[in-house]
């Protein structure tokens, strides 16, 4: 199978590699102050089409980034999931980003566990983090469902040096044991 077909089904959505088409809804996020808040920042539309082809490029050169979340009944796009791994990054990281009308909904539970099973399946990792500001809770909450724990502190690489950060994760061991019942 080539990456371009590449899709995941959940229940409610579809993960796919992200489109053109999806830069609209991409756009309104990373202008939505609050929504943008644990991702770098509020963005104008030409800084956020930049950041907006990280995913593909990823894709491209590495064979993996995050994938569109996608509602399976609408077609909307709801945001991105999935592993991430930048130049310098402190670990294989599984993380998200949802376009705010998205938050509170069950999506990145239910997307999540798809991409790390897809990663780990297919990337050979032993081991996922989630590098999560400390005043998150949102996100903190996820990934204590997701069943991470906390690992400490952590510095990002430039550009994100300055901002305080939390590493959460867990084994390849641990996530498999939890998903199939047993003890990690």
């Amino acid at each position: 199978m080539s990456l371009a077909d590449l899709r995941i089904e959940t229940e409610r959505l579809v993960l796919r590699l992200p489109q053109a088409g999806d830069f609209e809804r991409y756009a309104e996020l990373q202008a939505d102050e609050e929504a943008a808040r644990w991702i770098g920042g509020h963005q104008r539309r030409a800084a956020a089409w930049r950041k907006f082809l990280q995913q593909p490029g990823a894709w491209m050169i590495q064979g993996f980034g995050m994938f569109s979340i996608i509602d399976r009944d609408s077609g909307l796009w709801l945001g991105q999931g999935g592993p991430w791994k930048p130049d310098g990054w402190p670990g294989n990281e599984i993380g998200y980003m949802l376009h705010r009308d998205a938050w509170g909904k069950g999506y990145a539970t239910e997307a999540l566990p798809a991409t790390i099973d897809w990663a780990l399946a297919n990337l050979g990792w032993d081991d996922f983090i989630h590098c999560i500001a400390p005043e998150n809770a949102a996100s903190q909450k996820v990934a204590t469902r997701l069943g991470s724990t906390l690992r400490g502190p952590v510095r990002l690489p430039p550009p994100h040096e300055d901002a305080a950060c939390e590493m959460w994760g867990q084994t390849r061991r641990q996530w498999l044991a939890r998903r199939q019942g047993l003890p990690a």
